[in-house]
């Protein structure tokens, strides 16, 4: 070979080297939030929304909300911190959304949905019977003095297998009359998932999913067909953990049915898996009420901080 061809062969080398470097690098890049949105995702977990005004005005009531005083850090150092305060767990320290869930769950065995702040306020009630006064935080800490001791939770860092079975109820009702591919899937865990020992995921924690796919029932006697596919679910640290329903979690559900003396939904029949892990259901007509009861699986092994509990 020439030292022309050399250089040939070289440079597409180095081409195709980068082209499977690249694309991490693009995506790492794309998944750097900016601080519009981290201080937006910051006020959707405490209030539920997002807040209007400045950058600047809404990191001061974030800070007021959260902390009672304004620290005096820069404005991007504050939007740091306000996100990692709010939305990041490590086993050292956990975020205020990890302790919210560990607190519901420690005093009712479930965990609630919706905005930081609203679902305080009602524990609070029902603990204290009144709401409490001053920042979040001193709000938080009061509840984790009476709850845990020292005021301190005990997390770890765990491995959480891949085909661990979750026992979830469907919290969208579905219609095959009604709905249409692609419509959004909603369903809750319905019992604790602990990896060695540890809760990672709790009983009330939220699940999604969609309809993969919708046959709504035809003429000479063809059936409706839905395909469902349950994606994912959160971890107390809030890492959405992927799921199927593959075999495992199949014939957990098939046992769950004959020993209730009943099908699930009625009628369902789980089938063969598709390609993004869902159950595929037949009849006449598909109706699958709130509250069915099934078993999916998680789709890898995955690292999560829980709570050693007690």
């Amino acid at each position: 070979m020439n030292r022309f061809w050399k250089r040939v062969v070289a440079m597409l080398v180095a081409c195709a080297f980068s082209l499977t470097m690249t694309p991490g690098i693009v995506l790492a890049a794309r998944a750097e939030q900016t601080p519009i949105e981290k201080i937006t995702v910051a006020e959707q977990l405490v209030f539920g929304m997002e807040q209007t005004g400045s950058l600047v005005e809404r990191t001061n009531k974030m800070e007021k909300e959260l902390f009672g005083l304004p620290g005096r850090e820069a404005l991007m150092a504050k939007v740091e911190r306000i996100y990692n305060y709010v939305r990041e767990t490590t086993p050292n320290e956990p975020s205020l959304v990890y302790k919210m869930a560990a607190l519901e769950w420690s005093l009712t065995q479930y965990i609630g949905k919706g905005a930081v702040k609203s679902r305080l306020e009602t524990l609070e009630k029902t603990v204290a019977g009144t709401v409490g006064t001053g920042s979040i935080d001193s709000r938080i800490t009061r509840l984790m003095t009476i709850t845990f001791s020292g005021a301190k939770l005990q997390a770890s860092l765990v491995a959480l297998p891949k085909d661990t079975l979750v026992k979830i109820k469907t919290v969208t009702p579905l219609d095959s009359k009604k709905n249409k591919t692609g419509d959004p899937v909603e369903f809750a865990v319905a019992e604790d998932v602990y990896a060695a020992g540890v809760l990672v995921i709790a009983k009330g924690a939220v699940g999604r999913g969609k309809l993969a796919k919708v046959e709504q029932a035809q003429n000479f006697g063809r059936d409706a067909k839905m395909e469902v596919s349950f994606e994912t679910v959160e971890a107390l640290d809030m890492n959405q953990v992927a799921t199927i329903l593959g075999e495992k979690a199949k014939k957990e559900t098939e046992s769950m049915a004959l020993a209730a003396g009943a099908g699930v939904a009625g009628m369902i029949l789980l089938g063969p898996i598709g390609v993004v892990g869902a159950a595929f259901v037949h009849g006449k007509n598909i109706t699958v009420p709130e509250g069915t009861m099934l078993y999916i699986q998680t789709q890898n092994d995955v690292e999560l901080v829980g709570m050693v509990a007690k």
